[in-house]
């Protein structure tokens, strides 16, 4: 399948065409399909801890089923990025993930218990799992001037532009028609579908050299700090579970159902804003700052949440993680990018992706544990905990590569 939508492929761009709107085509028009696809995707996500709730399903079932889903199919996202550096093209793979994603998404509305979503959470992810390294090493083969993490930060704010716009027309439909999830579930497919046109007639191939393709992989082809850094992010993500947890928090705490989807989209619209001038920023004066700021507030953001506080500083807390988001994901992504050769970019980026997925796992289902047996403060504490420890280490690794430099 790869091989037939390869031949179909346009040549290849001139480096050299101008940008549009202050960015190159690809970066783009690739920001472009994650809005689409995360509209669908967030219309359903902002919604979908309730909904299973509404269906019996536990807080620890909400865990698991977001930790197998995206531990499983994270898998996916290291084999893509190996593949997609072998053969030297990307765009194949985003076609069909976000093809799939798009196929997956309406499905939902015939749900009648919590083991379906996990089903179809698990395929769509399968999706995103086959697209996302590849795409991301197509955005970092496409920017030019270093400006990495200004490509990633547009990336990061087209996505949480999506997250914006799906929860807002979430939040419409369900006042419009209380309790009927199942209507948002049967609309979020259009966006995506719109999508993969995006993809088609926008995005075009960044050729690699023949020469330069792996053939195999090999831990000694990537730099020590590169397994360094993952090491970092694996005990930051052991206190990061799913985000569901805080929606469900908010609940708890005297927010009604029909605006949580507003007040997940607090913490998007603060991301949206924030993150291109932090990816533009890291550019300037080093990722490594940026992410251990982002760190930090994760660090206070939790602590507080596992405190008995008032519908009203949930709202700043939302507020916060969205800025802890724009300092840390996209610049996560245009650090390892940065970290390693053009050959084995989506090869980094699909591993970095496996770590996050596969971490996920235990640090959902450790949550979600303490959650519901022990009591609603505790999963906070632990993950404000693990962001304090990685946020050492990450100054430990500035430290040194501030060293290596100097020498």
């Amino acid at each position: 399948m790869i091989g037939s939508i390869q031949e179909m492929l346009p040549p290849d761009p001139e480096r050299t065409e101008p940008k549009i709107f202050g960015f190159e085509r690809n970066i783009l028009f690739t920001g472009l399909t994650s809005f689409l696809t995360d509209t669908s995707v967030k219309m359903i996500y902002s919604v979908m801890p309730m909904f299973l709730m509404s269906i019996g399903a536990s807080k620890t079932s909400l865990g698991l089923i977001e930790g197998v889903a995206e531990s499983t199919a994270s898998l996916i996202k290291a084999l893509s990025g190996f593949w997609s550096d072998r053969i030297g093209r990307n765009k194949p793979f985003m076609l069909i993930g976000y093809a799939l994603s798009a196929v997956v998404l309406p499905l939902y509305a015939f749900v009648i218990s919590p083991m379906q979503v996990l089903v179809f959470r698990f395929a769509e992810r399968f999706g995103k799992g086959i697209r996302t390294a590849p795409r991301d090493s197509l955005i970092a083969s496409s920017v030019t001037n270093n400006e990495t993490g200004k490509g990633f930060g547009f990336q990061k704010a087209m996505d949480n532009s999506g997250a914006i716009a799906g929860p807002l027309i979430a939040f419409s439909l369900l006042s419009l028609f209380p309790g009927n999830y199942h209507i948002i579930f049967l609309l979020a497919g259009i966006p995506a579908i719109a999508g993969i046109f995006v993809i088609i007639f926008g995005i075009r191939e960044v050729r690699k050299s023949k020469a330069g393709l792996i053939k195999r992989f090999r831990f000694r082809d990537f730099p020590r700090r590169y397994w360094f850094f993952l090491a970092i992010i694996f005990i930051f993500t052991l206190g990061n579970s799913t985000d569901a947890l805080l929606l469900v928090k908010a609940n708890e705490s005297g927010i009604k159902v029909a605006f949580i989807p507003l007040v997940y989209l607090i913490t998007n619209v603060v991301s949206v804003v924030a993150a291109i001038p932090a990816g533009s920023l890291s550019d300037r004066i080093g990722k490594e700052k940026l992410i251990i700021a982002g760190f930090m507030i994760y660090a206070v953001v939790y602590l507080f949440f596992g405190m008995d506080i008032g519908g009203g500083a949930l709202f700043v807390l939302f507020a916060l993680y969205g800025l802890y988001s724009a300092a840390t994901d996209g610049i996560q992504k245009a650090f390892v990018a940065d970290m390693t050769d053009n050959a084995r970019k989506g090869t980094a980026l699909g591993i970095y992706y496996a770590m996050l997925g596969i971490t996920l796992l235990p640090a959902s289902i450790i949550a979600g544990f303490l959650y519901d047996r022990v009591n609603s403060s505790v999963p906070f504490w632990f993950g404000a905990a693990m962001s304090a420890i990685a946020t050492l280490l990450m100054i430990l690794f500035w430290l040194t590569g501030s060293s290596v430099k100097k020498n």
